[in-house]
């Protein structure tokens, strides 16, 4: 019986961008046999997570140890986990650059990535119309 992975990571399998950057994490916890899952919140369920489709949409989610992390601080989490990130998540919790990465991924980056997920979104559903 496998044990279950120490680290799960929600995020978009719709957004091209998230999907891509998973993939990438994805391929390197599995050469380092790393207990890291990655959980696209278009074929989970939820209510495990506790966040709504939305909520999941908008930033990367990940539960770790039993504690979930939203954000960059999701990302610095699944960084100091793989070898060849460690040094990314080093950098990005000094004082300053945690603030300024912070800032920028919630109120730049995943916005942006939002608001193409938002116009897929309604693309489908006009053409599904």
């Amino acid at each position: 019986m496998s044990t279950p992975p120490d680290t799960r990571a929600l995020y978009n399998g719709d957004c091209p961008v998230c999907k891509s950057e998973m993939a990438v994490y994805e391929g390197c916890a599995a050469r380092a046999s790393l207990p890291i899952a990655f959980d696209d919140l278009n074929r989970t369920d939820l209510d495990l997570w506790g966040v709504t489709e939305d909520e999941a949409a908008r930033l990367l989610h990940v539960l770790h140890d039993g504690r979930l992390h939203v954000g960059f601080d999701a990302f610095l989490v699944l960084w100091e986990q793989m070898p060849r990130y460690r040094w990314l998540a080093r950098v990005g919790r000094v004082p300053g650059v945690y603030r300024l990465c912070r800032w920028g991924y919630a109120h730049v980056v995943a916005r942006i990535i939002y608001a193409r997920h938002t116009r897929r979104q309604a693309r489908a559903k006009a053409r599904a119309t």
